[in-house]
């Protein structure tokens, strides 16, 4: 009687504690693998607090300075290239004439006059909602790309002569562009708060700015967290020249 009560009672704690053993070793296996393979990825290093990022901003950063320097080289070599231009062509009075205007439609040569400049900055790092609006979230405090390109499309509709963001001179290839909340530009980089200086009639200019649904809607985030508007009246300004490469870059079809 007790081998057979015995007998049925083994292979049953075995089909039992067996798969719970395999398993138990399964699951230090996988931990052993996911350790190895996260040493290996980390190489020693905390991957909560690797400064992987830090040294990408810090490559932004001296990309930024590089290619500025290089626009400083390029904007002496073109000089040299136009004095010899000049000295050397057979062109005539009236040919100079025309060359000269088109370089300034072109916004390669420095342009003076009255502006208005426009500052846009993100919120306080405190910022709240004024009364009657929703808290903010995160997008709310800081300025977009769009914002950016609705003050300068506005000002180029409300018959700006020449538009400079920042330090560098607008173009018709120049493109506004923000990744986070940097502002990219012409292969510069920029942090807000971000001045955008428009040369032309101020009175013209302002009532442009008044007008547009665009400009109106970022007023609204202005008055409810704090957004940053300002716009100063410059009675004379000298715009630089646009000093980097006026070839059109654009992407090609593979095969």
């Amino acid at each position: 009687m007790s081998n057979s009560a015995d007998s049925p009672q083994g292979p049953v704690r075995r089909s039992t504690w067996r798969p719970v053993r395999l398993l138990t070793a399964a699951v230090f296996a996988l931990a052993g693998l996911i350790f190895v393979t996260s040493f290996n990825t980390a190489k020693g290093t905390d991957l909560r607090t690797d400064d992987s990022l830090l040294r990408l901003s810090d490559l932004i950063k001296q990309r930024s300075e590089k290619n500025g320097d290089l626009e400083e080289s390029t904007s002496a070599v073109r000089g040299d290239v136009d004095a010899l231009a000049q000295r050397d062509d057979g062109s005539t009075e009236a040919e100079d004439a025309k060359l000269a205007a088109l370089e300034k439609a072109a916004g390669t040569e420095p342009l003076r006059g009255s502006a208005l400049t426009v500052t846009l900055d993100d919120a306080p790092p405190d910022a709240r909602a004024a009364p009657g609006y929703p808290e903010p979230q995160a997008n709310d405090l800081v300025i977009h790309q769009q914002d950016l390109q609705a003050v300068v499309n506005t000002l180029w509709q409300g018959g700006a002569k020449g538009i400079r963001v920042m330090d560098q001179r607008l173009i018709s290839t120049s493109a506004v562009r923000c990744v986070g909340n940097t502002l990219i530009l012409q292969g510069r980089v920029y942090s807000p708060p971000y001045k955008i200086t428009a040369v032309g009639d101020q009175d013209v200019l302002k009532k442009a700015l008044a007008d547009s649904p665009a400009i109106q809607n970022y007023q609204l985030y202005v008055e409810a967290y704090g957004l940053g508007w300002k716009v100063d009246e410059n009675e004379t300004v000298t715009l630089p020249g646009y000093s980097g490469t006026v070839d059109l870059h654009y992407a090609k079809p593979v095969g």
